[in-house]
């Protein structure tokens, strides 16, 4: 089996063009048989890459396509994702990173742990990878190796978390973001704070300004039964989404994380809340992906707007206590590498390097052949009342001969040096223990 990823990260790709290939959770089933269509059929309707196991992981920071199949399709990959974001392979090819076999697992594993992070050690990806795992596995697109693969990465995250410090250090979005907020303002308990959505973003970044005691919390949600239970936790009120625009300027912090594909809060809105507030400052912060705050927001003169890019200098403290951490997770990581690429040897096609899995299995079938055979025959007998021993005698004989014709016949063909090579390799199996009694 070959394995194979295609990513966009906050590394490689500026937040506009993730925004393109975002998929909400919901979104993944189809898309993932959409992909998996794609990699199956050629133009002809012939199988190309038949049985293609398929996995996406979508964040705030990523996408990235998993795949584990007969042959690697990278290039076909490629193009199946720039023409769902609808940009050429050109531009997508240049923003994007693509890697093979053990990379995969290197990569993968890095992710689960955090060490690929915008926020290092940050734990939020690896809930993230899960739900990612469990869409793929209920779309039926999972796998035996890709399966292995992510359960792999589950269990070294949770070694390079139980090991080492790598999370200790770590500054989370929530917390970035009060921090920001305290620079604009002086007492966030003066302030009002409202925010739009009401996911696991939303509920992380509530409960770090709720500790600051804030003079009012709102949450503004698309489903009020969600907004209601979040709104009832921190003491705040519950608002709908399209009361937003009129009741905008009564805040002065908005935190907004949705999983709309437009944004929900425009220029012109912001605009009349600035008139209204008679242009006291907003803070904004934008952590979806694609936004939820039209970007030409950030060009008014009292509006201080966030995205998680924006974010990215505010995280990154603390970085020489993290550097011995992170040496430890990647020496974790290694070990993870070398033991999935060992699995995966073990896994190859019989003939083929390393291919022992398979061969194990052929012998065992050819063994259990022989056995039934064996056994057939010796009821046979005792049916017809021929004695025990003689038939448990005539069973154990016919064992052995079966299990050794192939090999006294290679002993007995070939030149004189094949001959000494096969004699070297039935002593190795089928004498050890003699040659060790005999040191």
């Amino acid at each position: 089996m070959a394995v194979w990823a295609l990513g966009i990260n906050h590394t490689t790709a500026p937040l506009d063009l993730r925004g393109r290939f975002a998929f909400a959770l919901d979104q993944i089933a189809p898309t993932l048989h959409g992909l998996r269509q794609s990699l199956g059929n050629s133009g002809g309707g012939a199988s190309r890459h038949p049985g293609v196991e398929t996995a996406i992981i979508s964040t705030c920071n990523r996408t990235e396509i998993y795949c584990a199949g007969e042959q690697a399709a990278m290039d076909h990959t490629l193009g199946w994702l720039a023409q769902s974001g609808g940009v050429s392979p050109a531009l997508l090819r240049s923003h994007s990173y693509t890697l093979e076999d053990s990379l995969v697992a290197r990569h993968a594993f890095r992710v689960a742990s955090g060490l690929d992070s915008m926020v290092l050690g940050e734990a939020q990806i690896l809930g993230q990878m899960k739900d990612a795992v469990r869409a793929a596995e209920t779309a039926g697109a999972l796998g035996t190796t890709l399966n292995q693969l992510f359960q792999r990465s589950f269990a070294v995250a949770k070694e390079v978390r139980s090991s080492t410090e790598i999370g200790a250090h770590s500054i989370s979005m929530a917390a970035a973001a009060v921090r920001l907020a305290s620079q604009l303002f002086e007492d966030l308990g003066k302030i009002r704070v409202l925010f739009v959505g009401a996911g696991e973003m939303i509920e992380l970044c509530a409960t770090h300004f709720a500790a600051k005691n804030p003079k009012q919390i709102a949450i503004a949600n698309r489903t009020l039964e969600r907004g209601e239970k979040l709104a009832t936790r921190f003491g705040g009120e519950v608002m709908r989404l399209a009361d937003l625009p009129e009741r905008l300027h009564e805040f002065d912090a908005v935190i907004s994380c949705t999983a709309s594909s437009l944004p929900i809060i425009g220029l012109g809105a912001v605009e009349r809340a600035l008139k209204k507030r008679r242009h006291r400052p907003m803070f904004m912060v934008d952590l979806a992906v694609p936004r939820d705050i039209e970007p030409e927001v950030k060009a008014l003169g009292d509006v201080y707007l966030y995205t998680v890019d924006d974010l990215a200098t505010v995280v990154q403290t603390a970085q020489a206590n993290r550097q011995a951490a992170v040496a430890q997770a990647e020496a974790i990581i290694d070990a993870g590498v070398q033991s999935f690429m060992h699995w995966m040897e073990l896994r190859s096609p019989a003939g083929a390097a390393g291919g022992v899995v398979p061969l194990i299995q052929q012998l065992n079938a050819q063994t259990d052949e022989w056995r039934a055979a064996e056994i057939a025959r010796a009821k046979k007998l005792l049916a017809k009342g021929e004695n025990v021993d003689a038939v448990l005698e005539a069973l154990s004989r016919g064992l052995t001969q079966k299990m050794l014709h192939g090999t006294l016949a290679e002993l007995r063909a070939g030149d004189a040096e094949m001959r000494a090579q096969t004699a070297q390799t039935v002593s190795r199996l089928f004498l050890r223990s003699q040659s060790k009694n005999g040191q």
